[in-house]
């Protein structure tokens, strides 16, 4: 890990008011990293900065908001020098039939989970570019692989950051910095409850989507994923010289990809021979 220049590594975590944010910022001041936790509300992570004097900072930090960004990156750095670690975990979910959605709703949706990751990256990139060094992990989802009825959006919007992050670890590991993508599964978060946004309007065609939604609001508080398992493994992958792209999180995501894998090549070996027969025939 790029700590090595001196001192603890520096994360910047964004979301940290709860769940996987919030278990990302514990586990690595337990560990003895220097971390900047932020939220929103500055005190829902005002306990975080309280509980490790000098090694951590408790900021305000909006990702919809480019000024508020700015300024969490600039007092980082001020205070401790550099960003080692960016965790990219701001974001909420959406249930909706896509036909349902409300576009003031899902233009919201892709500010905070698509361009508030766009526009954090940019903001610590030239301090990690200036270093040659750096790991930016960006936490996207199961539906972030697999999309299913009711989180078409949600899903558009991690899909975006799944294609973002592979583009941009290929334009970043020759300057020695790395991209991780963490899908976790269901996890015992707010992400199902209080945080979950849904539609203002319900069409009565959609069984599956109103199933779904209903399934998802009857999980909360019962996921069996913990938050502090997550964190533990993104620390894993941080401190690796090589970490993987993509880190699957539950056992749910591993199967639905598997599940998805499989379809894929079922059917790429179907299609074969309609795929590759579109050049141009001779004579």
């Amino acid at each position: 890990m790029s700590g090595a220049q001196g001192g603890a590594p520096v994360w910047l975590v964004t979301g940290c008011s709860t769940g996987i944010g919030r278990a990302v910022a514990e586990v690595a001041l337990e560990r003895g990293q220097r971390v900047v936790a932020t939220a929103r509300d500055v005190a829902r992570v005002a306990d975080l900065a309280a509980a490790a004097p000098g090694r951590a900072l408790g900021l305000p930090l909006d990702v919809t908001r480019p000024e508020q960004i700015a300024a969490a990156v600039a007092e980082t750095e001020r205070a401790f020098g550099r960003i080692d670690v960016l965790v990219n975990n701001a974001g909420y979910g959406y249930l909706a039939a896509v036909e349902e959605g409300e576009e003031d709703e899902v233009r919201a949706l892709f500010e905070t989970n698509f361009f508030g990751v766009v526009a954090t990256t940019k903001a610590v990139l030239p301090g990690m570019r200036a270093r040659g060094a750096g790991h930016v992990i960006n936490v996207t989802s199961m539906t972030g692989l697999v999309g299913n009825p009711g989180a078409g959006y949600y899903a558009a919007s991690k899909f975006a950051v799944e294609g973002l992050s592979e583009a941009l670890r290929k334009e970043l590991a020759p300057l020695g910095i790395r991209v991780t993508l963490i899908e976790p599964g269901a996890f015992r978060t707010a992400w199902s409850g209080s945080s979950l946004r849904q539609t203002r309007r319900s069409l009565p065609d959609y069984h599956r989507v109103t199933e779904r939604r209903a399934m998802i609001q009857g999980m909360d508080g019962k996921q069996v994923g913990d938050p502090r398992r997550a964190a533990e493994a993104i620390l894993l992958v941080a401190g690796l010289e090589d970490p993987p792209l993509r880190l699957l999180l539950g056992r749910d995501v591993y199967d639905a990809f598997r599940e998805k894998i499989a379809g894929l090549t079922a059917s790429l070996d179907e299609w074969q021979s309609v795929t590759v027969d579109v050049g141009f025939r001779e004579g």
